[in-house]
């Protein structure tokens, strides 16, 4: 196998970045999006992306600044990575945007998730229910002499975990807020 010869400026990229850039790679992506806190903001945002096909795999909203009535919208979309740019460019386009910030690519951030899991069982499975529970800090915040309901808060892996073991020890049901996400550091971000 040769070396590689690249000439001293011949190119921007990493040589360490072999990967064809016209290649379809699907890239799981984190967005903050700063909006004006008004009726049917959201609703152009979401309708952007049904708009074109885009899907949305998490969704989180809510107010951060109550004097500057400003919301935040935390999505988790996939795509490749020239579609992740059309996402960021059409949203920064979008009247009541303020910012649109791509926290995957914008340096560290902690992405965390709630959910509610409901477990029905008795003997052995509400036993092994409660110890794994324990092991992944889960809260039981409901219990009856038939069921639990937990509550788990981690990164959306963790709660994919969790459910995981819960299957085939009675789930019942889960219900899930969907990725809230900061970057780390002195990022300026909200």
């Amino acid at each position: 196998m040769s070396a590689l010869r690249l000439k001293k400026g011949a190119s921007r990229k990493s040589a360490y970045d072999l990967r064809d850039p016209n290649t379809d790679v699907i890239e799981s992506h984190t967005l903050a999006v700063v909006v004006d806190n008004e009726a049917g903001v959201l609703a152009r945002v979401i309708g952007l992306f049904s708009g074109r096909g885009y899907n949305i795999d998490s969704l989180t909203v809510a107010e951060i600044d109550h004097t500057g009535h400003r919301s935040r919208i935390t999505i988790v979309t996939t795509g490749t990575p020239a579609v992740i740019e059309q996402i960021k460019a059409q949203l920064g386009r979008i009247v009541p945007v303020h910012e649109v910030h791509d926290l995957t690519v914008e340096g560290t951030s902690v992405e965390r998730e709630l959910a509610l899991f409901k477990v029905a069982g008795d003997g052995e499975k509400r036993v092994e229910a409660l110890r794994l529970a324990d092991i992944f800090r889960a809260n039981v915040v409901d219990s009856t002499l038939t069921s639990f309901i937990f509550e788990i808060t981690g990164t959306p892996e963790k709660i994919d975990a969790f459910a995981e073991l819960m299957r085939p020890l009675g789930l019942v049901s889960l219900a899930r807020t969907g990725v809230a996400a900061l970057s780390r550091g002195d990022a300026p971000l909200t």
